[in-house]
């Protein structure tokens, strides 16, 4: 027989864990484009700073040995940012998919069950 106090005890779990879920993932969307921002603003900043000081430039050489310094490092910056959003992307899904963790496994576990009692 249905147990409407079961549902709706259930309903209210499932509701708590979603919302839960949205702000976690509202959270690290947030600090992803806090971060973005940032590196951005600092981008543009180095890139105006290079510009300035490749306007000062004498002789030809040092200006290649500027643009040298500028593309290595800019790379080297490129790289180190890529690696801390992915890390922060892999963190978001990670925490977004904690709460369903332990209710996948049990579901999995069943169905293996039945399977194998099937089989």
């Amino acid at each position: 027989m249905f147990n409407f106090d079961d549902a709706s005890k259930k309903s209210k779990e499932a509701i708590d864990t979603a919302l839960k879920g949205y702000s976690d993932v509202a959270k690290g969307f947030q600090a992803i484009a806090t971060e973005t921002t940032e590196y951005s603003k600092k981008s543009f900043q180095d890139g105006v700073t290079h510009i300035e000081a490749l306007a000062g430039v004498k002789s030809i050489e040092t200006a290649i040995e500027l643009q040298t310094n500028f593309v290595k490092s800019y790379y080297e910056s490129f790289v180190s940012e890529a690696t801390k959003l992915s890390e922060m992307y892999a963190d978001l899904a990670k925490t977004v998919y904690k709460p369903y963790e332990a209710p996948v496994a049990k579901a999995t576990g069943k169905a293996a069950s039945a399977v194998s009692a099937a089989a």
